[in-house]
C-alpha cells in the first residue's frame, strides 16, 4: 500500500492518498504466524495455504485394428475416450504423433508407409472432429470430467476418429500387416 501525505496549497488541510484496506483483504499475502506468550497455557496461530500444479489425463483408450477391410472404401474407427484437467477452466490441447519416420508422421508400416489421418472430438461418440497435425497442439478445448478416469457421469469426453483413405488402403499388399502406434499429449491449459 503507497500512502502520500500532501499539504494542500491553500490550506493547513492533509490529503491521505492510498489504497483502501479491504483492498488487502483478497490477496494472497497472509499475516505473519502469531506466537505464543508465556502462560499457563500458550497459543500459537500459523497460516496454511496450498496449490496444486496443473495436471491432465486421458484414459479409456482402446488399440485400433482394422482387419481385411473392404479397400474400395474409407476405413474408419472411432472410440470415446476420458480426458481430464485440473485447471480451473478443464481446459486442454491435444497432441497426437505417429510412428512414421518424417515428422512423426501419421504412417503404418515401412518402406512404402500406409498414411492414416487422426481427428479428435471434444465431446464423446463422435464420428468427424477437427483434424490433427502430427507434432501440433490443438486448438484448446474443454473437459466435462468430474474425476480423472470418468468413473462417474459423463463416462467419456472426447473422441478419436482414426481414417485410411480407400486411395491408401488400394496400395496395400493383402495378408500383409501394417503397424504403427499414435502417441496423444494432453496439456492442461
Amino acid at each position: 500500500m503507497i500512502i502520500q501525505f500532501h499539504k494542500a496549497r491553500a490550506g493547513k488541510h492533509l490529503v491521505v492518498l492510498g489504497a483502501l484496506a479491504s483492498a488487502f483483504l483478497g490477496t494472497a499475502a497472509s499475516a505473519a504466524p502469531t506466537q505464543g506468550t508465556l502462560g499457563a497455557t500458550s497459543t500459537g496461530i500459523i497460516n496454511i495455504s496450498a496449490s496444486v500444479a496443473n495436471r491432465a489425463r486421458i484414459t479409456g483408450l482402446a488399440d485400433v485394428t482394422f482387419s481385411n477391410v473392404d479397400p474400395s472404401a474409407n476405413a474408419s474407427a472411432n472410440q470415446s475416450v476420458c480426458v481430464w484437467s485440473n485447471t480451473a477452466t478443464k481446459a486442454y490441447t491435444i497432441t497426437a504423433t505417429g510412428s512414421g519416420g518424417s515428422g512423426s508422421a501419421f504412417t503404418l508400416g515401412t518402406g512404402t508407409p500406409v498414411p492414416y489421418t487422426v481427428q479428435w472430438a471434444a465431446t464423446s461418440g463422435q464420428t468427424t472432429g477437427t483434424a490433427l497435425t502430427a507434432g501440433t497442439a490443438s486448438a484448446t478445448m474443454t473437459s466435462g470430467a468430474l474425476n480423472q478416469t470418468c468413473s462417474v457421469a459423463p463416462t467419456a469426453t472426447a473422441s478419436l476418429i482414426i481414417t485410411i483413405a480407400s486411395t491408401d488402403l488400394l496400395t496395400m499388399s493383402a495378408g500383409t500387416a501394417y503397424n504403427g502406434t499414435l502417441t496423444l499429449l494432453v496439456t492442461p491449459q
